[in-house]
């Protein structure tokens, strides 16, 4: 695969939203990630997730934008053995808050070898390599 991260929906959506507290963090990293000529990878449970974040909290307008954006990333499937080797990695943590989507996005960046550029701590408690 060529140099690049796998999105999750949280640093997608903050660059979106204007009020998240992370959106100038999410500018400033979609800028070196251009500047790097790093691909941003987004795997089609992450579209559909930040494309109703979007729709939801800003409206159709900025939904229909967002959209035209995402139009230049990778778009990626989950297999159904990564949606297997997911259900395992809830089990193995059974302690933490990890939801199934964000065990599928990790066990996708393990397949493809990604790093995940993601806000979200679980990915660290995973053990997934995040981009920073």
């Amino acid at each position: 695969m060529t140099r690049g991260v796998l999105a999750d929906a949280g640093p997608l959506y903050a660059a979106a939203d204007a009020s998240d507290t992370y959106h100038q963090r999410a500018k400033e990293e979609l800028q070196k990630l251009h500047r790097n000529r790093m691909q941003i990878v987004v795997a089609y449970p992450t579209l559909l997730e930040t494309h109703a974040l979007v729709l939801s909290r800003m409206g159709t307008h900025a939904a229909l934008l967002w959209l035209k954006y995402m139009f230049d990333a990778a778009t990626v499937n989950p297999t159904p053995e990564d949606y297997r080797q997911a259900v395992a990695k809830v089990h193995s943590l059974p302690d933490q808050h990890i939801s199934l989507f964000d065990a599928a996005v990790a066990t996708l960046a393990g397949r493809l070898e990604l790093k995940v550029w993601t806000y979200d701590h679980h990915f660290d408690v995973m053990r997934i390599p995040v981009w920073r």
